[in-house]
């Protein structure tokens, strides 16, 4: 006989059944269903870690506030850095950046802000995204968004 997929099973005596409990008193679990008598453990809700004792346990661990995104925030680069590496008519895009050491992934995005004065003028911005005030200042200067 080979084996299939639809003559496999267990070894003998390695599956037991459970216990129903509940099912009547013929069933050897009814009445109080293994729970003793009255009381807050014989109560449905309890739950199993408070009756373990567990619940101090879990008091007593410190917990971690507050959350923690898993999207990556953005690399920033701010318009005074810009008037250092670059010069007039350049374009400023993520490989770029790069290559002047200003972000250190191309993968993430990048984000410029306005801290600082733009000096330089006709900056071609392509595939970043770019703050307000930051835009503000590169339109001011003759300089174009994408």
């Amino acid at each position: 006989m080979t084996i299939s997929i639809h003559n496999l099973k267990p070894a003998k005596n390695s599956t037991k059944k459970r216990k129903r409990i509940g099912r009547g008193n013929a069933s050897g679990k009814g009445t109080y269903s293994g729970k003793g008598l009255k009381g807050q453990k014989s109560r449905s809700g309890v739950s199993n870690l408070k009756r373990l004792g567990m619940k101090q346990v879990l008091l007593r661990t410190p917990k971690k506030r507050g959350f923690k995104s898993k999207k990556p925030k953005a690399q920033v680069v701010n318009l005074r850095e810009i008037n250092l590496h670059f010069k007039d008519k350049e374009t400023v895009e993520p490989k770029s950046l790069l290559q002047k050491g200003l972000i250190d992934n191309i993968e993430r995005e990048v984000k410029i802000l306005g801290t600082g004065n733009l000096t330089v003028k006709n900056l071609n911005l392509v595939g970043v995204k770019i703050s307000d005030s930051a835009k503000e200042q590169v339109l001011k200067a003759k300089g174009t968004v994408k």
